[in-house]
């Protein structure tokens, strides 16, 4: 049976934080496709936030595509702001994956600061600390990072993030479908199904595929 998340890690972060801290729940979506971009969410809470969880909230993995669309409005009324930065397929190419989260990480930061609601610490999912990493990338504010593996599924405000996420992105990818069809982009979101290997073989790449990712053929994913 599925565990909802909580915000049990969120409350004893902000209450070991100085007064006035505000809190970033942080996930990305879209780092594993061969095509797109890559997009992060943060999503954030101040001490006191006592706001019940909206109803079906969980890891954006665990929800199908219309229960995640369903939630996106009532996570938003749900915290107190939440952004999404992407970073697209050229920039992948130029900076790295990494250097890609953090170009995409620093606008939805922006996003939020422009509201006065940056972050002042982090709940960063998974077990790299890709937040604090020296890239050559765009420089993400020096931030206390907190790492939790399974973040997104365990962490309510992570949760969030991932699936406003996991929505933005999945709208970018039909939108590009509509612009570059028989990618079947829409449907695959750009990773790399056997149709969209076979698309690529046929077609050649499009301006979205990440071009340094050595990108697959037929008869690489048959050997």
């Amino acid at each position: 049976m599925r565990i909802p998340p909580t915000l049990e890690l969120e409350r004893n972060l902000l209450a070991a934080a100085p007064n006035g801290a505000v809190l970033g729940g942080v996930d990305e979506v879209g780092r594993g496709p061969i095509a797109g971009p890559v997009s992060v969410g943060i999503a954030i809470m101040r001490a006191g936030f006592d706001r019940p969880l909206p109803a079906g909230l969980a890891d954006s993995k665990q929800l199908t595509a219309r229960r995640r669309e369903a939630l996106v409005p009532k996570i938003k009324t749900w915290v107190e702001d939440v952004a999404v930065g992407h970073a697209d397929s050229n920039e992948i190419d130029a900076h790295g994956i990494i250097g890609g989260l953090r170009l995409a990480a620093q606008r939805a930061f922006t996003e939020l600061a422009a509201r006065g609601n940056a972050p002042t610490l982090i709940l960063l999912d998974g077990s790299h600390n890709w937040w604090s990493e020296e890239s050559p990338a765009p420089v993400l504010p020096q931030l206390p990072v907190t790492m939790q593996v399974k973040g997104d599924a365990r962490c309510a405000l992570v949760s969030a993030a991932s699936v406003v996420a996991k929505v933005a992105r999945d709208a970018i990818m039909t939108e590009l479908d509509r612009a570059y069809p028989g990618y079947h982009w829409a449907k695959n979101k750009g990773y790399a199904t056997r149709e969209h290997v076979e698309a690529l073989d046929a077609l050649g790449p499009s301006p979205h595929h990440r071009i340094s990712w050595h990108l697959p053929t037929r008869r690489s994913t048959h050997e």
